[in-house]
């Protein structure tokens, strides 16, 4: 979102900084907060404990339009300093079991900033094991000619104790055999092991398209915007119904479009009123066609 565009749109805001909206159901909350401070992290949990964080923090990375907020970059180590904040924030405020995703990028013109210095910071907590390392598939990336095309997006998974996890299922169907096993002395492939006909996803997620203009969901202004489709993804497979979902960093308001969709309560906000406002308008949209 450029700076010409957000002076125009926040006039219309509802929330200033430090205030906190909370949906007529009493499901959600959103807000203009900063993940940086301990007290407003704590001001919008209320001591209730996160059982699930999908963290889309600022990635440190300049693309494109230069007069864009929300893709700038700063030194790296202040950037570690602004990461150690917000981090030990949310695992302040974490259940004894719970998930900790954190979506991020890395700058292949600069050593791959600051993907490596955020990974090496997260060994730090002790309190957090590392899971996996996910990649989505982006649907187009800045390239060159003298030069593989960046068209990938990082999503680091942690966990706190011993979480609940339910096995996802994509739509790709089963079609190669392989995997052979000895189950009860007979040798079986994975298409006989497995009682779903669709494939597991991995930790590279094909199926997912990125978001780009042309696609329904697309929300003008938010260049990081996540597909509906991945935060549904977490949701389903590291919580339960009405669990408590949260985002320190709302944007265009996609945790909490999905949590609403599946039954999760959310708490998110944003230093941004812009974005916080867009969030609040999301949802209203979303209970309107759902007729709620």
């Amino acid at each position: 979102m450029t700076i010409q565009s957000e002076k125009k749109i926040l006039p219309y805001c509802r929330l200033k900084s430090g205030e906190v909206w909370v949906d007529p159901t009493g499901q959600h909350k959103i807000a203009v907060l900063d993940a940086e401070s301990k007290k407003d992290c704590q001001l919008i949990s209320k001591d209730e404990n996160v059982d699930l964080f999908i963290q889309d923090p600022p990635y440190n990375i300049a693309v494109g339009n230069k007069n864009t907020q929300q893709l700038s970059r700063i030194n790296i180590e202040e950037y570690i300093i602004f990461s150690k904040k917000w981090v030990q924030n949310s695992i302040d405020i974490m259940s004894k079991d719970s998930h900790f995703y954190v979506w991020l990028g890395a700058d292949q013109k600069r050593g791959f900033q600051p993907l490596p210095e955020f990974m090496i910071l997260m060994r730090k907590y002790e309190e957090l094991t590392s899971r996996s390392f996910i990649s989505l598939r982006n649907q187009r990336g800045y390239g060159t000619q003298k030069n593989w095309m960046a068209v990938r997006q990082e999503l680091l998974y942690y966990t706190k104790g011993d979480p609940f996890f339910k096995v996802a299922y994509t739509d790709i169907p089963k079609v190669l055999k392989g995997y052979y096993k000895t189950i009860n002395g007979k040798v079986t492939d994975n298409l006989e092991r497995g009682k779903s006909e669709t494939i597991r996803p991995g930790n590279i997620w094909l199926d997912i398209q990125q978001v780009f203009y042309r696609m329904e969901e697309n929300i003008p202004g938010a260049y990081a915007q996540k597909p509906l489709k991945s935060i549904e993804r977490i949701i389903k497979t590291s919580s339960k119904k009405e669990d408590m979902v949260a985002d320190f960093f709302a944007h265009s308001g996609t945790t909490l479009i999905a949590a609403e969709k599946l039954d999760r309560r959310c708490i998110t906000f944003d230093r941004d009123p812009v974005f916080a406002e867009l969030t609040i308008r999301r949802l209203a949209v979303g209970k309107s066609i759902s007729g709620d």
